[in-house]
């Protein structure tokens, strides 16, 4: 074994000595030639093709492929031989060799293979780009043959930014692009070309996964908050937030607090302006300098605003009566108090020191009842002064009275006329005022206005009864008849009327008949009256006298 190495290599080595010799212009100027078919073939790594070795010699022998790649005879015969060659995986050159008239022929042809690459990839875009700055675009290559048909291009979309070779097996390409408020949400990737058209066949593309960028403007201004200088523990109040210029508004993450206690905002957005909105309501454990904020955070970047606020606790005023509804004659202490720092005046009587309680005492009469009192109370905040006001009103307990001014005790009212008996009883509670007629179960309204006729005549007892006592006061009512005086005057004046007709009547006759002679004188009497004829005398003796 040991001889037969130095042989073998000997032998290889003269092989290739001769087929370099052969392939040497003016040594393959044969009459007859070895074709190899197909003639620089294009195959994908890995693949497989049929190479034919013919020549037109008629003596030709031994026609054979000369090759490392793994080859099987497919068929032969004078003249010819055809191969199956199999899992190409790179660039190769073939040789078909045989003998014609006792001379070697020798043909070849090269064997391209191409790959696509292996990765393809643009690096991740950052989370947000700002508008008006440079972004630079990386897409990494690796693998791919033949590196001379193998193009980069960088994509914005479909727009190409860049085109470049793929020079090294691991090749990055770049491209920078000033980014915009249209670029947000644009969709950026990178794409090699492996231009196989002019072995014949087509272009082949391969591209990476798209990448979605997105921009994003911040305003110089920063956010507008809106929130009260004070706020009383328990209590609530609104606090709004307002950013101009921001884009995009509707994705900007925005968050309002009081101190470390978290507000549920509700966010709304029109165009580039955020609004936030939210209540803010004070603990008691918050009390003092606190403040609200506003966060608006978009792109990475945050934009703040803060406001003082004051959390305070009045506490008050509160306002109490020993007894609200006292009887009248006892004591009632009035007390108004509010919180440790709150100054309060009771109708007008100061308390002593801040926190400390003002207080009245009133024994009640009956002008107390309904009587108001009044407590102010005063708390500086933060410089500000804040006021608060309560009241009350007592109640005082008494007996049942009538007005004795506003209640005639003596009426006179004429029959079948419409009148009002004016009474009014007071107290407290609010007495029931009756009037009957004393003797029976008559009963004239109170403050109604009625008929009156004369059943109505006599005494009343008025009465105002409640549970604290009654009260009775006499009332008499004189009724007249509507023809009392008038009966007798004119009785005189019809007796008055008919002495003075008659007296009339008598004088007139007289004179007619004297005036006519109708007046005679009787003989037998010696006073001689006159007397007055007969109406047929007169009619019948007009002229006679006697």
């Amino acid at each position: 074994m040991a001889t037969m190495i130095p042989a073998v290599s000997w032998l290889r080595a003269c092989w290739t000595l001769l087929v370099c010799c052969l392939l040497t212009p003016g040594v393959q100027g044969q009459e007859f030639l070895l074709r190899v078919e197909p003639q620089n073939p294009v195959l994908p790594a890995g693949g497989s093709l049929l190479v034919n070795c013919s020549t037109d010699c008629p003596s030709a022998k031994q026609v054979t492929l000369e090759t490392s790649l793994s080859k099987e005879l497919v068929d032969n015969g004078t003249g010819w031989a055809a191969f199956w060659v199999s899992n190409v995986t790179g660039n190769s050159r073939i040789l078909c060799s045989g003998y014609c008239n006792g001379l070697q022929i020798i043909g070849s042809t090269d064997i391209t293979v191409y790959r696509l690459p292996e990765r393809v990839e643009l690096a991740p875009l950052p989370p947000w780009q700002p508008v008006g700055q440079n972004l630079t675009l990386h897409c990494q290559v690796e693998g791919g043959s033949p590196r001379t048909s193998l193009t980069v291009v960088l994509l914005r979309w479909e727009e190409e930014l860049s085109r470049q070779p793929a020079v090294e097996e691991l090749t990055e390409v770049t491209a920078t692009v000033l980014a915009s408020r249209g670029d947000h949400g644009a969709h950026f990737s990178c794409r090699t070309e492996l231009d196989l058209r002019l072995q014949g066949l087509r272009l082949l593309v391969n591209t990476s996964a798209p990448r979605r960028l997105r921009t994003f403007a911040l305003p110089v201004t920063p956010p507008r908050l809106v929130a009260p200088r004070f706020l009383e523990v328990e209590t609530s109040c609104p606090v709004d937030c307002t950013v101009e210029g921001l884009f995009p508004a509707s994705e900007a993450q925005v968050h309002l607090a009081l101190g470390d206690q978290v507000l549920n905002e509700t966010v709304t957005n029109h165009g580039d302006m955020l609004t936030a909105t939210a209540t803010a309501t004070a603990r008691a454990d918050q009390e003092g300098a606190r403040q609200i904020i506003c966060n608006v955070t978009l792109g990475g970047e945050r934009l703040e605003a803060r406001e003082n606020l004051t959390v305070f606790n009045f506490g008050g005023p509160i306002l109490n009566l020993s007894e609200p509804s006292a009887p009248e004659g006892s004591t009632v202490i009035a007390s108004c108090m509010a919180g440790a720092r709150v100054h309060v005046t009771l109708d007008g009587v100061p308390a002593a020191a801040p926190g400390q309680p003002a207080q009245l005492q009133l024994n009640t009469t009956e002008n107390d009842d309904g009587r108001s009192f009044f407590c102010s109370a005063t708390l500086e905040v933060d410089g500000e002064f804040l006021h608060r006001n309560s009241s009350v009103q007592l109640r005082v307990l008494y007996g049942p009275q009538i007005d004795r001014a506003k209640c005639p005790q003596h009426l006179k009212w004429k029959d079948k006329t419409r009148q009002v008996l004016q009474c009014h009883a007071r107290g407290n509670p609010s007495p029931q005022l009756r009037c009957l007629k004393e003797g029976s179960s008559q009963e004239v309204p109170v403050g109604i206005p009625f008929l009156v006729n004369v059943t109505h005549n006599g005494t009343y007892q008025c009465q105002a009864v409640s549970s604290r006592g009654k009260y009775t006061l006499v009332v008499v009512i004189n009724i007249e008849a509507r023809n009392s005086h008038f009966v007798p005057v004119l009785l005189a004046v019809f007796t008055t009327l008919g002495v003075v007709t008659v007296v009339v009547a008598l004088m007139y006759v007289f004179r007619a008949r004297k005036q006519r002679g109708l007046y005679h004188v009787r003989q037998e009497s010696p006073s001689l009256p006159l007397t007055s004829m007969p109406t047929e005398a007169i009619r019948e003796e007009p002229s006679r006298v006697e």
